[in-house]
């Protein structure tokens, strides 16, 4: 199952490298996917590892706690399809930094935003490489985590390197399909074990029995309070929640995607997409967790591979062996199209940001320079998550990895993107004050708290750091700007609103 899989996303790499040539086709796909193949594509990017693991892991042991991180995660799009998707796609060319840059002073923004991007990207990536080294280790015991990380890091550079944007589309509509054909089934599997009746399946839910230590415990499933505890649950949960909801509507490998469509339009129909799929796969989360609660057990799930297993251990218990390695495919699939999508983003920004821009100051270079420093770039950000993954091991908290992401995009690019297009006023210090102290505020915040073991006694009480470092971000963004007035940028401002709401001149710019 592995190896198909492999040998299909190589061939559509092979199929994709024959067709993109030149700088649009290799960071935008030459903006040719359709509504509905950018809508599978945005899913796919969307429900990583984390999602398809980790979620159903945590509601088959924290039981309704768990499902919190669906919820979060779905209405999260709400912000991307209202506020972001379509000004990005008429006001932007490759990357978030194109919409900031329009009327601010371009230099120190695209860096800030760099920065930005890499880090959130770096982080997201290392999470995704340290559970693609686990997963494969525990379900093929004759590879080592070191030989898993490293194949998986080499297979997600060939996708980039050689096929581009167009490549890392059709992977991510192809584990979309897959993903969301093995929830499907493994849903209904699960309703078919209690005869498709609801009443028995949550009755069964509000009596889960598993072992705590040396004492055999029943709890109900359906009540909240076992993840989130007293006294800080509540709010590390509307924390989760700000990081979830804002951190979407900025994370950079979800945004370069609207620059593969053609218009605007086709960008509010794929968010429209997604919305549709996305939904439909975290309210399925609920039968994959609370299924493999009741009818795998959590003392079972403890000791084949802990929680990140039960939906693959649900799959072999009800479907055997074939199914099994059929879901389990599936999780590989996931974590490889989603570490191409960061990839890209990554190369993309440093090499159209940073080279290009901040570099050259947007001078025109040799012809193709730009994508070749894409995939120079594309080489070393896998080469370093590789290396760093295979030095935290596969014992790594990676949530707290993909806590961090979420929390740096919500914090540091959410803010200065809204500021761009709906403050006049906003100007160049307010953009760098914004994204400086956004990122800073989620990386201390985080460091110092339970998620991270710096600390004897942890100094923020919270695992989520959204709750302070968002509005620290926005409060940032805002000081900057009332340091003075920029007279260029307040007079561009109507310009970008015009085009970030009608598309007027989106195509010249996008053409050159």
């Amino acid at each position: 199952m592995f190896l198909l899989f492999v040998a299909i996303t190589l061939g559509i790499t092979w199929w994709a490298a024959r067709r993109s040539s030149g700088t649009s086709h290799f960071f935008a796909a030459g903006r040719r996917i359709s509504g509905w193949q950018n809508g599978f594509a945005v899913a796919g990017d969307y429900m990583s590892a984390a999602s398809f693991l980790g979620i159903a892991g945590l509601i088959a042991f924290h039981g309704f706690d768990g499902f919190m991180y669906s919820v979060g995660w779905l209405v999260a799009y709400l912000t991307v399809l209202l506020i972001v998707a379509e000004p990005l796609r008429n006001a932007g060319k490759y990357t978030m930094a194109d919409v900031l840059a329009y009327r601010l002073n371009p230099r120190p923004v695209r860096a800030m935003a760099s920065l930005s991007t890499l880090t959130v990207s770096t982080f997201y990536m290392i999470a995704q490489m340290v559970g693609a080294g686990a997963l494969v280790a525990i379900l093929l015991p004759s590879v080592s985590f070191h030989a898993a990380v490293i194949g998986v890091g080499a297979l997600m550079i060939i996708y980039v390197v050689f096929g581009g944007m167009l490549a890392t589309t059709w992977v991510q509509i192809i584990k979309a399909i897959l993903l969301m054909g093995g929830t499907i089934l493994l849903s209904l599997l699960v309703m078919a074990h209690f005869g498709f009746d609801f009443g028995a399946f949550f009755e069964a839910v509000a009596h889960v029995t598993y072992r705590e230590g040396d004492v055999e415990v029943t709890k109900d499933f359906l009540r909240p309070g076992l993840y989130f505890k007293p006294p800080y649950g509540a709010i590390d949960l509307v924390s989760l929640g700000m990081a979830l909801i804002f951190g979407t509507a900025g994370l950079p490998h979800i945004l370069v995607r609207f620059y593969t469509v053609p218009d605007a339009r086709t960008a509010r129909v794929s968010v429209v997409w997604a919305m549709a799929l996305i939904g439909v796969f975290y309210v399925l989360t609920t039968f994959l967790g609370f299924g493999a609660a009741t009818i795998v057990g959590r003392d079972y799930i403890v000791a084949h591979g802990g929680n990140n297993m039960s939906a693959p251990l649900l799959a072999q218990r009800l479907g055997g062996e074939m199914f099994f390695a059929f879901v389990s495919a599936i999780a590989f699939a996931t974590i490889l199209a989603v570490v191409a999508g960061l990839t890209i983003s990554a190369s993309t920004s440093f090499a159209h940001d940073f080279y290009t821009n901040v570099v050259h100051r947007g001078m025109e270079r040799r012809p193709g320079e730009e994508v070749r420093v894409a995939r120079i770039t594309a080489f070393v950000v896998g080469a370093m998550a590789i290396v760093i993954a295979i030095l935290l091991g596969p014992k790594a908290n990676v949530a707290f990895l993909v806590g961090l992401a979420f929390a740096v995009a919500a914090s540091a690019n959410l803010p200065v993107i809204v500021f761009s297009l709906f403050w006049k006023r906003f100007n160049t210090k307010g953009a760098v004050c914004g994204l400086a102290s956004g990122l800073l505020a989620s990386i201390v915040l985080i460091l110092v708290s339970p998620s991270v073991d710096l600390l004897a006694e942890p100094w923020f009480p919270l695992k989520n750091p959204g709750i302070v470092s968002i509005p620290l971000g926005f409060l940032g963004a805002i000081f900057g700007t009332l340091l003075g007035r920029e007279p260029h940028a307040e007079a561009k401002h109507s310009e970008l609103f015009v085009r970030a709401s009608t598309g007027i001149g989106a195509e010249k710019a996008a053409d050159h």
